[in-house]
C-alpha cells in the first residue's frame, strides 16, 4: 500500500491545456474516486498517474518516489480497464498470471498468487475456461484478479462497470467495495456515475473542464456542496434549483416567492442568488408555499418521484409514501428552510451563515 501524491499537475495538447493544475493527497489505503462529467479530465489524469499520458507540469508521487519519468511497469500500479482488456487466446488462469510469467515469477509462486485471488472474487470453477465462455461479470471479475494477484501500490479503475446492466453493476460495485475492505489497498477509481462513487469511495474528488471543483466524503459533497455545481452533480434526482433574487427577506423567482433561511434574508437583501432543494426534502402539504402542476409520476416502488412545474420552474420530489395524484393536477409543496442551499447567482459559490 502506498499514499498518492497529485501536486499541481497540468496537462496539455498542443496549445489546449485540459488539466489546469490538479492536487489530490491520497492516504495509504484510502478508496478515492474521481468523478465527473465527460470531458472533464478524470481518465487522463487517471492515466498520468498509471504513465500511460505524459505530465506537461507538476508532479505526481507514489509513496516518497515522483514517478513522472518512470515508465508504467516499474510504477508498481494495477490498472483495471473498462474493456477487460483479456487476452482471448487464454485461460483465466494464464489471463490471470500473465505479468508475473512476464517478471520471471517462480511458477510455485505465480500458482499460489492465482490461485488465492481466484478464491477472494469466487472464480475457482472458471479457471480454465477462455473468456469468451465468460458473462460481463466474469469478465470483470478476471479483470481485477489480474490486477490483484500483481499485489501493487496502487489500484486503478477507469471506469471497470460502464459496459455492465443496471443490476450487475450494483453487485459488482459492492464487491469491488469489499475487496477494497479486505486488501486495503490505494485505490483511485474513475467514474461518470455519481451513484457508484457515493457508494464505494472514502473521499470523492469532483472535476469539471480540467479543475477540482471540491473533495470531501460522500456526505459532505451531499450535505455541504462547495457551488452550485457541485450540488446538481452530486445526488440522484438532482437538486432541484430557482433562481431569483432576495427582496424583503424572501426570494423573489420569475413566477415564484420563497421563503429564506433566516440567516439569509437581511444578510444578502438584493443579491441574485439560486435556492436549492434536494428532492427528498421536499413534501406534499395543504399549507405549502409552492403551487405545482404535477407533469408525471413515477412509482419506483419504495419511492415516488414527482415530476412538477412551479411557473416555468421544473421541480422533482421524492415521496418515501405513495400519493394519488395524477397529470395535470395541481399540489402544494412545503420545504424546511432548515434545508434550503444557497448559491450565488454570479458565481455559483454556496453562501454560508
Amino acid at each position: 500500500m502506498s499514499t498518492v501524491g497529485i501536486r499541481d499537475v497540468r496537462k496539455s495538447y498542443g496549445q489546449v491545456e485540459v488539466l489546469h493544475g490538479v492536487s489530490i493527497d491520497i492516504g495509504d489505503g484510502e478508496f478515492v474516486a474521481l468523478v465527473g462529467p465527460s470531458g472533464c479530465g478524470k481518465s487522463t489524469l487517471l492515466r498520468m498517474v498509471a504513465g500511460l499520458e505524459e505530465i506537461s507540469g507538476g508532479e505526481i508521487a507514489i509513496g516518497a518516489r515522483v514517478v513522472n519519468d518512470i515508465v508504467p511497469k516499474d510504477r508498481d500500479i494495477a490498472m483495471v480497464f473498462q474493456n477487460y482488456a483479456l487476452y482471448p487466446h487464454m485461460n483465466v488462469r494464464d489471463n490471470m498470471g500473465f505479468a508475473l510469467r512476464q517478471r520471471r515469477t517462480p511458477r510455485a509462486e505465480i500458482a499460489q498468487r492465482v490461485n488465492e485471488a481466484a478464491r477472494i472474487l469466487g472464480l475457482e470453477h472458471l479457471l480454465e475456461r477462455k473468456p469468451r465462455q465468460l458473462s460481463g461479470g466474469q469478465r470483470q471479475r478476471v479483470a481485477m484478479g489480474r490486477a490483484i494477484v500483481r499485489n501493487p501500490n496502487v489500484f486503478l479503475f477507469d471506469e471497470p462497470l460502464s459496459n455492465l446492466d443496471a443490476k450487475l453493476r450494483v453487485q459488482m460495485r459492492t464487491e469491488i467495495k469489499g475487496l477494497h475492505q479486505q486488501l486495503h489497498t490505494t485505490t483511485i477509481y474513475v467514474t461518470h456515475d455519481q451513484v457508484e462513487a457515493m457508494t464505494m469511495a472514502d473521499k470523492i474528488v469532483v472535476m469539471h473542464d480540467g479543475i477540482i471543483e471540491q473533495i470531501g466524503t460522500p456526505l459532505d459533497l451531499y450535505d455541504r456542496p462547495a457551488n452550485r455545481f457541485v450540488a446538481q452533480f452530486i445526488g440522484s434526482p438532482s437538486m432541484n434549483v430557482i433562481e431569483g433574487r432576495i427582496e424583503e427577506g424572501r426570494l423573489q423567482g420569475k413566477d415564484i416567492s420563497l421563503t429564506l433561511p433566516e440567516h439569509a434574508r437581511q444578510r444578502w437583501d438584493g443579491r441574485r442568488v439560486a435556492w436549492g432543494i434536494r428532492p427528498e426534502q421536499l413534501r406534499v402539504r395543504p399549507d405549502g408555499e409552492i403551487e405545482a402542476t404535477v407533469e408525471v409520476v413515477e412509482p419506483t416502488g419504495a419511492d415516488t418521484l414527482l415530476f412538477v412545474k412551479a411557473g416555468n420552474d421544473p421541480i422533482v420530489v421524492t415521496l418515501h409514501e405513495r400519493i394519488d395524484v395524477r397529470p395535470g393536477e395541481t399540489v402544494r409543496l412545503a420545504a424546511d428552510p432548515g434545508h434550503v442551499h444557497l448559491f450565488d447567482g454570479e458565481t455559483g459559490a454556496r453562501l454560508t451563515a
